[in-house]
């Protein structure tokens, strides 16, 4: 294959990343947008792999046999819990691939002698972003894994530190751009910028990872452009320019379902003072039903808006959730599915889940659409939702959480809400939606209790 045939299926490839994009965006072209995406992929590997300039084979296969004994067992071992946590892995692997190879490729310019070009300042720029895209991706896995403290974690002096540890990363790019070389100032820029990738994301709340996930994508995708910029490489271009466009958008759709700036998610440190004032405070008294009195209450409604969040993914309730649909079906009554933008770990989660377990597409009702029918439903029913679902988004000016748009279960005329205990959510802030008078906890774990709803409403049988 000639580097003419090379380019020519590299523009194929594009194209079915572009194609796989827009399909994506719908769940009935989805499935046609992943296969369209995997074909793209394996035509641009193929198409490399038959460049003059592959020297050795052998490292390839070993690479490729690496790689697929990491990736495999992530992909079929993690549950669909744990998308959120996958996906920041596979970013920070994805960015130390980038950032170590501009190392090799700013060490070619160091052998060679050469001065500024536009290709070193290139290479410093995606090694900069490759850097800090893998640690802040390892702390993101670290706090959504609840391996660190999900809390902000904050110190005095902090933002000045973050910034001078920016600055000398930038100081020194710019210096290594300017006069290509290895050795100790080369290191001492890959120490900076993989430091400033941790303290980045160390002082970001885990209520706010999910944007800073869709963030370090888009810094991801900057990177990989950069370097195809420094090779060559024009799928490398299109490839990294779709993935920062496309992960960037995704962020500003975040801070907009949660009413936020990009600066405050940043920089706000989300969640310190609320998870503080948690942790004191008198017992206050709720009111609970039994598995029994749920299943009546559901049976005998006429509507009924299921929420859920992401203690029902934890549960991994989904399929049992579909089963509380039909059963209800069952009963002539109108159930319907309200997500949130930023329920659960990522966007779409809530989505992936009750597809996985074949709840239809048109019964999932956006929150948008959804409030305007809330005053008129007889069942609210929160599985695993917290602060999605908290009031005190729309009525306290001094809560954490305010602002936020929610989805108003308070309006219905009466609300369950299924948790295992009283805890708080991400944010760290008490719900007053659970003290209401209308509202009803149902203690347990999602998966179980469902299950017992749907036994009770099928009259004794599992269904």
């Amino acid at each position: 294959m000639n580097h003419l045939h090379v380019q020519a299926a590299y523009i194929v490839s594009a194209a079915c990343f572009i194609l796989s994009l827009m399909w994506m965006s719908h769940p009935s072209t989805a499935r046609r947008g992943v296969l369209v995406g995997e074909l793209g992929m394996l035509l641009a590997i193929v198409s490399a792999l038959m460049l003059k300039e592959v020297v050795s084979y052998e490292l390839i296969a070993a690479a490729l046999l690496l790689g697929s004994a990491i990736g495999a067992p992530m992909a079929y071992l993690m549950p669909m819990t744990a998308i959120p946590q996958r996906t920041a892995l596979s970013h920070a692997f994805g960015a130390l691939a980038v950032a170590l190879i501009g190392v090799v490729e700013f060490g070619k310019l160091a052998h060679a002698g050469a001065g500024f070009s536009f290709a070193s300042g290139a290479l410093m720029f995606e090694m900069l972003l490759g850097l800090l895209t893998c640690t802040a991706s390892l702390v993101a896995f670290a706090k959504l894994q609840e391996l660190m403290p999900t809390r902000p974690i904050l110190f005095k002096g902090q933002t000045l530190l973050n910034l001078a540890v920016f600055l000398a990363a930038v100081g020194l790019a710019a210096t290594l751009a300017m006069h290509p070389q290895g050795g100790l100032l080369l290191a001492a820029f890959i120490a900076l910028a993989a430091l400033f990738g941790i303290l980045l994301v160390t002082p970001i709340g885990g209520a706010d990872m999910p944007t800073v996930i869709a963030l370090l994508n888009a810094y991801a995708g900057l990177a990989a452009s950069a370097m195809g910029f420094a090779l060559g490489n024009q799928l490398l271009v299109i490839t990294g320019a779709l993935d920062g466009a496309s992960g960037f958008i995704l962020a500003l759709i975040m801070c907009k379902a949660m009413n936020r700036s990009f600066a405050n998610v940043m920089f706000g440190g989300f969640g310190q003072v609320a998870a503080i004032a948690a942790l004191g405070g008198e017992a206050r008294h709720v009111r609970s039903f039994s598995v029994e009195e749920a299943a009546m209450h559901l049976e005998h409604a006429n509507s009924v808006v299921i929420v859920p969040g992401y203690g029902m993914a934890v549960a991994q309730a989904q399929h049992k959730v579909s089963e509380l649909y039909q059963a209800l079906l069952t009963k002539s009554v109108d159930v319907r599915f309200a997500i949130h933008p930023v329920a659960g770990r990522m966007p779409g989660h809530m989505n992936v889940l009750l597809a996985e377990a074949n709840v239809p597409y048109e019964l999932l009702v956006e929150m948008d659409a959804i409030n305007g029918d809330l005053p008129n439903t007889d069942v609210a029913l929160v599985i695993g939702a917290n602060d999605v679902v908290n009031p005190a988004a729309r009525d306290d000016s001094a809560s954490a959480v305010a602002g936020m748009p929610i989805i108003e279960v308070d309006r219905a005329r009466s609300v369950m809400v299924i948790k295992r205990s009283m805890n708080p959510g991400f944010a760290g802030i008490e719900n007053e939606l659970y003290h209401l008078d209308k509202t009803h906890m149902l203690f347990g774990d999602a998966k179980a209790f469902v299950s017992g709803m749907i036994k009770e409403i099928n009259g004794g049988s599992p269904g």
